[in-house]
C-alpha cells in the first residue's frame, strides 16, 4: 500500500470511529429525555395535570425536538455543504451537549413555575436542532471515505451509534434507580445523566477535531445556490420517499423504548427497572442485526434488504403489544427484544442508502433532511398517537395496527426509490448524478 492509500485507510478508520463515538454521544443526549419523560418529567415539570395529562405534556415536549430536527438538517446541512463536514459536526455536538446538561440543571415547576416547562421546550428545541445536523454529517464522514463495495459495512459503524447511546442512557437510569430510593431519584438522581453529558462531549470533540475533511467535499467546488434550494427543486422526490421509507423504523423504536416503558410502568404496573433491563438486553440483539444487515446490504442491495426488514417490522407490530400486555416476563422480553431485532435489520443499511441518493454539493442537506423527516413523521408524533389510542380503547393493541399501516406505506416509498448499492458518489454529470431515476433498475 502506497503512502496515499495508507492515509486514506487511516482516515476511514478515524471517520468510522468518530461517527460511532460522536453519534452515540448525541443519541445518548437525545434518548435521555425520552426515558426521563416516561419516568419522571410529568410530575417534575407538569404537576397537577393528572397521570395521563402530565404524560401527554411530557411527550408533547418530547415531540418538539422532532419538529426541530428538519430545521437543524437545513441549517447544519447548509454549512456542511458550503463550509465542510468536519466543522459542522463539531458545532452540532457542542449544541447538543450544552442543551442536555442545561436540562439536568433546570429547576422544576415547584421552583420556577411555568418558566420551567417553557425553558424545557427551548432546550428540547436546541437538542432537536443539534441532532438534526448530526446524523447526516456523520453518515457523510463514512460514505465519502469508504470504497463503494464496502460502504454499507462501514455505515454500520454509524448505525451502531444510536444503539450505543440507548444503552448508555438507559443503563444510567437503571443504575440510578437501583442505587437510589424513589424519593432521591425523583429529587435529584435523574439529573445526573444529563449533567454527565459534558464529559462525554469532551471525548467526542477530541475524536472529531483530529479528522480531516472528506476528499469528495474538497474536490467538489460547485456551490452557487443554497443547498436546500437546489435540493427541493431537483431532488425533492428522494427526500419525500426516503423519509417515508424510514418512518416506520422511527415509530417502532420510540414505541418500544419510550411509549412501551411508560405504558408498562404506569398502565400495566410493571417495575421500571425490569422494563429497562429487558430493553438493555434486547438492544444487544438489535445492535447485532444492525451490523449484519448493514454489511450484507453491500451484496444483497440496500433496497432489497430494507424491503424484507420493513415486512418483518409490519408483522412484528401486530404481536408487540399483545405480548406485552400478558405481563409475563418471558413474553414481555420477547416483545421488546424482537422489536429491537427487526428494527436493526431495517436501520442497518440506512447510513449508506441515504447519502447515495444525492450529489456531493447537496448530500449533507439531502441525507440529513430525509433522515429527520422520517423522525418527525415516525418518532415525534407516535408516542402521542399511541397514548391517545390507548386511552380511547383501553388497550395498546390498536397501536400495533397503526404501526403496521406505517409499514405498508414505507414499502410503497421503498418501491419508488432506486437501489444505488455501490454507486460512485463522485459521478456527477452536468449537475446530476449518474444513478438510476426513481423506480428503475441500477443495472439498466
Amino acid at each position: 500500500m502506497d503512502a496515499e492509500g495508507a492515509w486514506r485507510a487511516g482516515q476511514l478508520r478515524r471517520a468510522a470511529a468518530a461517527a460511532l463515538i460522536g453519534t452515540a454521544i448525541e443519541f445518548y443526549d437525545f434518548f435521555l429525555y425520552g426515558t426521563a419523560a416516561a419516568l419522571v418529567f410529568g410530575p417534575v415539570f407538569f404537576p397537577g395535570l393528572g397521570g395521563v395529562g402530565s404524560l401527554l405534556a411530557a411527550f408533547s415536549v418530547y415531540a418538539v425536538a422532532f419538529l426541530a430536527r428538519p430545521l437543524g438538517a437545513v441549517v447544519f446541512g447548509h454549512f456542511g455543504d458550503r463550509v465542510g463536514r468536519k466543522a459542522t459536526l463539531v458545532v452540532s455536538l457542542l449544541l447538543m451537549g450544552l442543551a442536555t446538561a442545561a436540562v439536568g440543571l433546570l429547576p422544576g415547576f415547584a421552583v420556577w413555575g411555568w418558566w420551567s416547562p417553557a425553558l424545557l421546550v427551548v432546550l428540547r428545541v436546541c437538542q432537536g436542532v443539534g441532532l438534526g445536523g448530526e446524523w447526516g454529517g456523520a453518515a457523510l464522514l463514512i460514505a465519502e471515505n469508504a470504497p463503494p463495495g464496502r460502504r454499507g459495512r462501514y455505515g454500520g459503524f454509524l448505525q451502531l451509534g444510536p444503539s450505543g447511546g440507548f444503552v448508555l442512557a438507559n443503563g444510567a437510569f437503571l443504575a440510578l434507580q437501583l442505587g437510589l430510593d424513589e424519593g432521591s431519584f425523583r429529587a435529584w438522581g435523574w439529573r445526573v445523566p444529563f449533567v454527565a453529558s459534558l464529559a462525554l462531549v469532551a471525548v467526542g470533540l477530541f475524536v472529531r477535531l483530529r479528522l480531516a475533511e472528506t476528499p469528495l467535499f474538497r474536490a467538489d467546488e460547485r456551490r452557487e445556490r443554497p443547498p436546500v434550494v437546489e435540493l427541493l427543486r431537483e431532488h425533492w422526490r428522494p427526500v419525500l420517499a426516503g423519509g417515508g421509507a424510514i418512518t416506520v423504523g422511527y415509530a417502532l423504536f420510540y414505541l418500544t423504548t419510550t411509549y412501551a416503558l411508560a405504558y408498562a410502568t404506569s398502565g400495566l404496573g410493571v417495575a421500571s427497572t425490569l422494563v429497562l433491563a429487558m430493553l438493555l438486553v434486547g438492544s444487544v440483539g438489535g445492535a447485532a442485526t444492525v451490523w449484519l444487515s448493514a454489511s450484507h446490504s453491500d451484496r444483497w442491495g440496500r433496497r432489497r434488504t430494507m424491503r424484507w426488514a420493513t415486512g418483518l417490522v409490519a408483522g412484528w407490530s401486530l404481536v408487540l403489544f399483545p405480548l406485552l400486555e400478558t405481563v409475563r416476563r418471558p413474553l414481555m422480553f420477547l416483545a421488546l427484544a424482537g422489536a429491537l431485532v427487526v428494527l436493526g435489520c431495517l436501520m442497518g443499511p440506512v447510513a449508506a442508502f441515504l447519502p447515495e441518493l444525492f450529489p456531493t454539493r447537496v448530500r449533507y442537506t439531502g441525507a440529513a433532511l430525509t433522515y429527520n423527516l422520517g423522525g418527525v413523521l415516525g418518532g415525534g408524533m407516535t408516542p402521542l398517537v399511541a397514548t391517545r389510542l390507548t386511552e380511547e380503547y383501553g388497550t395498546a393493541q390498536p397501536v400495533g395496527w397503526y404501526l403496521a399501516v406505517l409499514g405498508l406505506l414505507a414499502l410503497g416509498c421503498l418501491w419508488l426509490l432506486p437501489d444505488t448499492t455501490g454507486a460512485e458518489l463522485a459521478a456527477v454529470d452536468g449537475g446530476r448524478r449518474r444513478v438510476p431515476v426513481l423506480g428503475t433498475d441500477p443495472a439498466a
